[in-house]
């Protein structure tokens, strides 16, 4: 008996969510990328398989083997999803980066990926220095391509073959990347009935920025799949704009952060515009308050469904219309997973681990044979042993089941930071506050500065003689760091608080700060 929650063996993933629609509804209009005053741009889906084809073809072209990475480093535009779709069309491995993104910062990306081919748009300057042995192609280029002759077909790749490298903070001070099969794409089908409800007629409005995966997945690819049609923005990032733009577009699904949802409350007049269309929001990346959740239903009349997932996975827990809104709770494990909630401790040398029952709180686990799990992290295997308890991947959340099913989040099993619904490793950051001459010590982690609000801080001790500058620090992170990764608050303090190892107690640290 086929199981039908995994791919066909030969599967391509840009084929998955195009071809089909550039033969039924080419001329649907399948993204529009909205400005301040307008759209931008508007795409049919016609449009959109011609001019993947059209990249892939000149992606090939430049004599690039099957699985080279072409990294892309753009702001938000429509091409940033076309070369994305172009380089999965042809076989190639997609790297998304952010423009946010320093150019020492993009440069060991390049280089750790062996990245082939870096494509910069206009706004992404790339220092020449670091390119090595890496072609840059920049918008007249791609221009050529998408006017060129197209690939006749989707390239035939096996659903297993490599298709998207994306880099996420790791616990060592270099981001680590993360490789996803073309199967990944495939294995999003449980959220589309159980988190967003996707219909071929919705309209999806995502408040994200393309590099990002949640964007990538749930405003673009998720949408695709199924024959919707897609809404991003590229304009000045006024929270009042989004219940304009679920007007104006008519969007009946909107994703995006928690945080967001607080600030379109506080900032936006929402009686001032028609969200009729609007069946319901999505949220992932944080943690979703439960008091932001009754204000936003209470605002809007509105369904709010959460979703929990990660870099190597996607959402695999939700809330929507299939499972009832249990506030405090992400949700329940989608239909067709395989989760379950093991001890946090090492796996015995022989044996599988022992899922614990309802009730008991140990690490989130997802089992191997999972579609939309990775195929591992890029160059690091001891990295990827460490995650596997036997057949089970286990990424560090710390959760338990109760006896309905429903999960409730306790935490990370390590030190990884969430800022903004991007994971943040303290590592990096005191890698970069260290190297400033008047910094002898420094620790990161997060800080509650309000009950449900929680930024990245850093708590430095400084050399003999050196003053006290926390603008100085912040702005010295910035020349470094991407705006994402960069410290929020600075506490200084005259020592950190330490293991009788030598080990800094990063969970103490705030606790220190406070002290008298």
């Amino acid at each position: 008996m086929s199981d039908d929650r995994q791919p066909p063996a030969r599967f391509n993933a840009a084929r998955y969510c195009l071809a089909e629609n550039a033969r039924l509804r080419a001329d649907k209009t399948a993204l529009i990328l909205a400005g301040e005053a307008g759209p931008r741009a508007t795409l049919s889906f016609g449009a959109v398989d011609r001019a993947v084809r059209g990249i892939a073809a000149g992606l090939l072209g430049l004599g690039l083997e099957p699985g080279a990475r072409v990294m892309i480093r753009m702001g938000n535009e429509a091409d940033y999803v076309l070369v994305y779709f172009g380089a999965l069309a042809a076989g190639l491995v997609a790297l998304p980066s952010s423009p946010q993104l320093t150019p020492a910062e993009a440069g060991f990306l390049m280089e750790n990926s062996g990245a082939a081919i870096v494509v910069a748009g206009a706004d992404c300057p790339t220092d020449p220095d670091s390119l090595g042995g890496c072609l840059r192609l920049g918008p007249a280029e791609i221009a050529a391509m998408k006017a060129g002759p197209p690939l006749d077909d989707y390239a035939e790749t096996g659903a297993d073959d490599p298709a998207t490298l994306v880099y996420t903070s790791g616990t060592t001070s270099r981001p680590k990347g993360v490789l996803h099969a073309h199967r990944a794409i495939y294995g999003r089908r449980p959220m589309h009935a159980h988190w967003l409800g996707l219909r071929e007629s919705d309209v999806m409005l995502h408040a994200g920025t393309m590099n990002w995966t949640y964007t990538l997945g749930v405003g673009i690819t998720d949408p695709w799949a199924v024959g919707a049609g897609t809404v991003l923005y590229d304009g000045p990032r006024d929270p009042a704009v989004w219940p304009r733009l679920i007007a104006a577009y008519r969007a009946t699904l909107f994703a995006a952060v928690p945080s967001l949802y607080r600030q379109i409350l506080k900032y936006a007049d929402l009686a001032a515009h028609d969200l009729s269309s609007l069946r319901h929001g999505a949220t992932a990346g944080e943690a979703l308050p439960v008091d932001l959740l009754k204000a936003w239903t209470a605002a809007t009349g509105k369904p709010l469904y959460e979703a929990l997932g990660m870099s190597e996975i996607s959402t695999y827990v939700s809330s929507g219309p299939t499972v009832p809104v249990r506030p405090g709770s992400p949700g329940k494990p989608q239909p067709g997973r395989r989760v379950a909630i093991l001890p946090a401790t090492d796996l015995p040398v022989s044996g599988e681990p022992e899922p614990l029952p309802p009730g008991e709180t140990g690490l989130l686990a997802i089992h191997r044979s999972e579609p939309g799990l990775m195929l591992g992290y890029w160059n690091r295997p001891d990295e990827e042993a460490a995650v596997m308890r036997g057949e089970w991947f286990a990424g560090g959340d710390l959760a338990r089941l109760d006896a309905e099913g429903y999960l409730w989040f306790e935490g990370r099993n390590d030190d990884l930071m969430n800022a903004m619904g991007y994971r943040v490793s303290p590592n990096e950051v005191e890698g970069v506050l260290a190297a400033h001459p008047d910094v002898a010590e420094v620790g990161v982690a997060e800080l509650a500065v309000r009950a449900d609000v929680r930024v990245v801080c850093a708590f430095v001790v400084l050399k003999l003689d050196a003053e006290a500058d926390a603008t100085a620090l912040l702005a010295w992170c910035r020349a470094r760091l991407a705006a994402y990764k960069c410290p929020r608050e600075i506490r200084f303090l005259a020592s950190l608080p330490r293991t009788p190892n030598g080990k800094v107690q990063r969970k103490r640290l705030a606790e220190a700060a406070a002290a008298p």
